[in-house]
């Protein structure tokens, strides 16, 4: 029997309805029974504060417990201002402090970039990458997520309605599936 790789999604938009967190949700629904992916929310993280780390916030501990107890990292994000949103940015650098005890290195990463636009979050995405070449966050490059026109991939029920939609996913996690195998097997 396989091994299960624990995945924790971190979606940068703190939107209950978000198009990102939909994306999360369906990506969990066709991830293959080698991985587990569960959302680790970070809205409730306080801004990064060296100087509240030396009593750290019971967020900062939940998020960094969560961080380590994972396999792998999986970002949904979309994109402000050719960017990725200050929150998600804030728990990033969260669990990269205190120093010596950063949360990410050599977790399986990989970013989904998804937009109501047509270019698919593209400058999120990349953005985001510089940020994981520093953590020592090994990134799948191939199959890239750039969903754009993400508005038209849902039903009212936030389920997929596009078949089109839910191959290329398919594909991507599939993928994500090999590349976390990969790395850690």
């Amino acid at each position: 029997m396989s091994t299960v790789r624990h995945v924790a999604v971190l979606v940068g938009s703190l939107r209950k309805a978000s198009l990102n967190r939909k994306t999360a949700l369906a990506l969990a629904e066709l991830a293959p029974p080698s991985l587990k992916l569960q959302i680790v929310e970070i809205g409730d993280l306080p801004l990064y504060n060296e100087d509240i780390d030396v009593d750290p916030p019971a967020a900062y501990v939940r998020f960094r417990a969560e961080m380590k107890a994972a396999d792998a990292v999986l970002f949904v994000t979309p994109e402000y201002n050719r960017s990725v949103p200050a929150a998600l940015k804030n728990a990033i650098d969260v669990g990269s402090r205190p120093r010596g005890e950063a949360v990410w290195s050599g977790k399986p990463g990989a970013v989904v970039s998804v937009s109501p636009g047509a270019v698919g979050g593209f400058g999120a995405n990349h953005h985001l990458r510089q940020s994981l070449v520093f953590l020592n966050v090994p990134c799948m490059q191939q199959p890239e997520a750039y969903v754009g026109n993400a508005g038209d991939m849902f039903d009212a029920n936030g389920k997929l309605s596009s078949d089109r939609s839910r191959e290329f996913l398919q594909k991507f996690i599939d993928g994500y599936a090999a590349w976390v195998e990969k790395q850690l097997g």
